[in-house]
């Protein structure tokens, strides 16, 4: 996740930078065209491309607010598993009298849920919290972060039983584990549910066809200056598209995805640190980004 305003600008700009080579490109071509070899068929009138412009605007912001809706809707979610597995440890210590062992699979969950949601590897970090048991069981399940929080419920119960403790406090760990999958279910459904077609792949063929056809509109009036403008006002519609489909995926690795990492580094050391317990520190920043 880009952390520095100034880095994201470079970050975007460079996105961008080899569709915008060749717009320019195409820009000389045309005013090539029409000012030496003078192709009348160039000389189009600008009303048309304006209106187009217009309404391809209001696409692109319609669009780019579902985007960030999908985007801001995850880190709301992922929120939520944080704060619920810091009750979590929390009431383990003060309800149950501290438990490491569940501690720690807690602190692995988040892990499982980022690998799962992001379609990569298991982290590494999981092995060094869970027992070869868990681990084995967790994986051979099709839903991992499910299954643990399965787990962790069954372990719970087995504690509760063997202490003899008040059902009420069962109760109150178990809504915490419920608040757990109704996020992770979320999270599921964003990841499951990708934008419709008219809006994640539609914008991208008209903003390209815009920016091609805006120079048959300009040539007649900015003549040999053309790319400059038309290249600056492509470079606008291009910027627009590209946010939208940098937030329309936040479980996708890139600098604009959600720092899942971070946050289950942090939710680690929440719940390891105060048991005196080893972690693993946070990731530093590199090119203003955080993973």
């Amino acid at each position: 996740m880009i952390i520095k305003r100034r880095y994201g600008l470079s970050i975007l700009f460079r996105e961008i930078l080899p569709p915008l080579v060749i717009l320019t490109g195409w820009d000389c071509v045309v005013v090539i065209l029409f000012q030496i070899f003078h192709q009348e068929w160039m000389e189009q009138p600008a009303l048309p491309f304006s209106l187009m412009g217009s309404a391809l605007a209001i696409f692109l912001g319609i669009r780019n607010n579902a985007a960030y809706a999908r985007w801001w809707e995850a880190r709301t979610l992922w929120g939520a598993i944080t704060n619920n597995c810091r009750s979590f440890g929390r009431e383990l210590e003060s309800l149950l009298g501290g438990q490491p062992s569940l501690a720690r699979s807690m602190a692995a969950y988040p892990y499982i849920l980022k690998s799962s949601l992001s379609g990569n590897e298991p982290d590494s970090a999981i092995q060094g919290l869970l027992d070869a048991d868990t681990y084995r069981f967790v994986f051979s399940c099709t839903n991992p972060a499910n299954a643990l929080l399965y787990r962790i419920g069954q372990k719970v119960r087995t504690l509760v039983e063997e202490r003899h403790i008040d059902g009420a406090v069962h109760g109150t760990v178990d809504r915490i584990l419920s608040d757990l999958a109704n996020a992770q279910g979320g999270l599921e459904r964003i990841r499951n549910t990708p934008l419709p077609v008219q809006y994640s792949l539609l914008p991208k063929v008209i903003t390209h066809l815009f920016c091609i056809l805006l120079p048959l509109s300009a040539v007649q009036t900015l003549g040999w200056i053309t790319p400059l403008g038309s290249s600056i006002i492509g470079v606008l519609f291009q910027m627009l598209d590209r946010s939208g489909q940098n937030l329309q995926e936040p479980f996708k690795v890139s600098p604009h995805s959600l720092p899942m990492l971070t946050m289950s580094r942090t939710i680690e050391r929440d719940l390891l640190q105060p048991l005196g317990m080893e972690y693993h520190p946070l990731p530093q920043p590199r090119f203003g980004q955080m993973p």
